[in-house]
């Protein structure tokens, strides 16, 4: 194209000659204020760096010394980022919610595992078989040491069979003219809590272990079992005065007998001792030592009732039966 106008028809037609191919874009004159908007006069009293020959002819792009720092811009979050977000934090909580929670379980399952290894389980437990009874455990046995297994109110009933024959003690309810009896000593078979209540506050640490055997109606504790081999000297459980020897009749037949004893200083109760043969040497009226004065021997009931006891002894549960009575409820059979 020709500088000389806008339109060049020769140049055209070289052009086409040549194979190119012209757009007609015209040749401009750019004049010298075209541009003006990125270029700026400069500032009164600012400092621009021109070169020495064109700082004195027309403005130019201008650059400040040094720098500045432009805050970056923020990213723009997607749509529903936030929700997103919040999902992720609530299973955060409820994972730490679970890690909680399983972590009390372990520690309460561990603490139980604890107090059942200490304390026991307090199911009852059966004594396993051992091997043949020493010579001195064939042998009546001689009084016992003083030991009160039981008490009511001012009441104390004494241990009536020797220590080293003794197997086990029970007690169950016995009929509603029976007086209950306070039980001196710890439950062997009693709950978790209590156990732990009474290795807490000191209860029961007398060495004596007693079971509750259920069953029957009346007071829960009114009926008491003291278990030894058959055979066994059985001992006054009271200091007083014997005021009834009769026949023990069970199912109609006669099993033993029954001794009452009137309590010394206690003259409102009767005692009553069952499933033994009364010692030859005792009468009516006799006096009796409590732990001192024989009055009978271990009989075998075993083949007429199911003693509760026999789930803690080795034997068939064989046991000296005894109760307390009011004294206006006495009936001799």
């Amino acid at each position: 194209m020709s500088p000389s106008g806008p339109y060049d028809h020769e140049g055209d037609g070289a052009a086409a000659a040549a194979g190119m191919i012209d757009f007609g874009i015209p040749d401009w004159d750019w004049p010298e204020t075209d541009g003006a908007l990125a270029l700026a006069p400069e500032p009164a009293g600012a400092e621009w760096d021109l070169r020495p020959e064109e700082r004195d002819s027309r403005p130019r792009l201008l650059r400040r010394r040094g720098f500045v720092t432009v805050p970056r811009m923020a990213w723009p979050e997607a749509p529903g980022l936030a929700t997103h977000s919040m999902l992720r934090e609530e299973r955060a909580r409820a994972r730490r919610a679970r890690r909680i929670a399983a972590l009390v379980i372990v520690a309460c399952v561990s603490l139980v595992v604890l107090l059942l290894t200490a304390f026991g389980t307090g199911a009852p437990q059966s004594v396993g078989a051992t091997g043949p009874a020493p010579a001195e455990r064939l042998l009546p046995g001689g009084p016992p040491e003083p030991e009160v297994i039981a008490t009511r109110d001012s009441l104390r009933i004494d241990l009536p069979v020797s220590q080293d024959r003794l197997t086990a003690i029970g007690y169950h309810a016995s009929g509603t003219a029976t007086l209950a009896l306070h039980p001196v000593g710890a439950q062997a078979n009693a709950g978790l809590f209590q156990r732990l209540v009474h290795r807490l506050f000191g209860q029961g640490d007398t060495g004596i272990r007693y079971y509750l055997l259920g069953g029957g109606s009346g007071p829960q504790t009114a009926g008491l079992d003291v278990g030894a081999p058959v055979g066994t000297d059985v001992y006054s459980p009271v200091d007083g005065t014997v005021v009834g020897i009769s026949d023990f009749i069970l199912n109609g037949r006669k099993y033993g007998s029954r001794i009452d004893i009137q309590p010394l200083g206690n003259p409102g109760v009767v005692v009553d001792v069952t499933d033994l043969r009364p010692d030859p040497a005792l009468t009516v009226g006799s006096t009796v030592t409590a732990a001192r004065t024989k009055i009978g021997r271990l009989i075998d009931l075993s083949s007429v009732e199911q003693a509760g006891l026999a789930r803690y002894t080795q034997d068939k549960g064989q046991h000296v039966h005894l109760e307390v009575h009011p004294a206006a409820s006495l009936v001799t059979p």
